[in-house]
């Protein structure tokens, strides 16, 4: 079975984010409701289309591991295959142990497709037990479906 391949639409620019794109990031990691923290427009990918960010992702590095974060596709732009092409990018990018989190079902499956596996909290290395552990806490007193995942080996 071939995997198929992915391709941005035609007139999509996938480049690296600048600091003049941190607003625009800002307000599509807001209005996903993603983690506000932690933004820094160096490590963010983007892609645009007529000089407008309609994605957006990025590497945060940690010791020993880096972990896949703010990966945002607007809603006009979902099932064009957007996410995963960027998604992808950032995994080609990553240099160390990748590791995500994820809300509900329909995420888990997106990564799933694209290799990741879930994890236990347990099993993450010590540099990312602090910053995930909140959704941790969330999952277990409020039933959150938060998963915990990391890139499998191909």
């Amino acid at each position: 079975m071939t995997e198929p391949s992915y391709s941005l639409q035609a007139g999509c620019i996938l480049r690296q984010a600048t600091p003049q794109d941190i607003w625009q990031i800002r307000k599509l990691v807001l209005g996903a409701k993603l983690d506000p923290t932690q933004l820094r427009s160096q490590q963010f990918w983007v892609i645009e289309w007529e000089e407008k960010l309609v994605a957006c992702g990025q590497l945060r590095h940690f010791s020993g591991a880096q972990e896949l974060g703010s990966l945002v596709v607007t809603p006009t732009w979902r099932d064009h295959g957007l996410g995963t092409f960027l998604a992808k990018h950032l995994m080609q990018q990553a240099q160390q142990p990748l590791y995500l989190e994820c809300l509900g079902k329909r995420l888990e499956q997106f990564y799933t497709r694209l290799g990741f596996v879930p994890i236990s909290w347990q099993e993450l290395p010590q540099s990312l037990k602090l910053k995930f552990g909140l959704s941790q806490l969330a999952r277990t007193l409020f039933k959150i479906p938060v998963t915990i995942m990391k890139q499998g080996s191909e």
